[in-house]
Order: structure tokens, then C-alpha cells, then sequence
């Protein structure tokens, strides 16, 4: 069993910014990919950023240069640093980690239970 806690978000004004934190817990062997979505009111959930275990990241469009994904792999930890917050960024965000608990067991999704941010104009 993994557990994801998160904390971090708030109320901001527009042009703020806040930053997101997300640890798991568990007998956690490795972790592929973590990352972040959000989910707006009345709107599908969307990727915001995501971070390989290699590295990589991948960002949606309509956040790049403003959001930094970063993690603390010894503390199984991800981050999200928002910058120049919009009233369109006010959203639901889920953190969400696929990671496996024994070296040769599949890798599962897990998900935070989801933080609100609210930037007002």
C-alpha cells in the first residue's frame, strides 16, 4: 500500500505564487514516473507536469516556463513550484506517482487526495 499526502495549496492573488508538496509512504521499491494534475470545476483532469525516474519532465503548454516539477527521491517526495498564478489555475491538484513495491512487480498508479488552489484576479 502507498499513501500520498499532500500540502501546500491555498488562496493566492493573481501573479503569486504557492508550492505544492507530495510525499508517499509504503514499501515503495522504485517509482517511474510522479508527477501532478489538476481538475478544474466541471472540467476533465489534466496533466500539469510530470518527472521520469531518469529525469525527464514533461509539462502542459498552458503552464510551461511558470511551473517547476522537481523531487527528493530520499524522501519519495515531489514538488511543484507555481509561479505567476492565474485565476485559470484555480483548480483541484492530484499528485500522482506509478510505483511498484517489489523490484520485479508491476508498477500501479497511485494519487494524492487532492489539494484546492484558488487564484483570484
Amino acid at each position: 500500500q502507498v499513501d500520498l499526502v499532500e500540502s501546500g495549496g491555498g488562496l493566492v492573488q493573481t501573479g503569486g505564487s504557492l508550492r505544492l508538496s507530495c510525499a508517499a509512504s509504503g514499501s515503495i521499491s522504485s517509482i517511474n514516473v510522479m508527477g501532478w494534475f489538476r481538475q478544474a470545476p466541471g472540467k476533465q483532469r489534466e496533466l500539469v507536469a510530470t518527472m521520469t525516474s531518469g529525469g525527464s519532465t514533461n509539462y502542459a503548454g498552458s503552464v510551461q516556463a511558470r511551473f517547476i516539477i522537481s523531487r527528493d527521491n530520499a524522501k519519495n517526495t515531489v514538488y511543484l513550484q507555481m509561479n505567476s498564478l492565474k485565476p485559470e489555475d484555480t483548480a483541484v491538484y492530484y499528485c500522482y506517482f506509478a510505483a511498484r513495491l517489489s523490484p520485479a512487480g508491476p508498477y500501479s498508479n497511485y494519487w494524492g487526495q487532492g489539494t484546492q488552489v484558488t487564484v483570484s484576479s
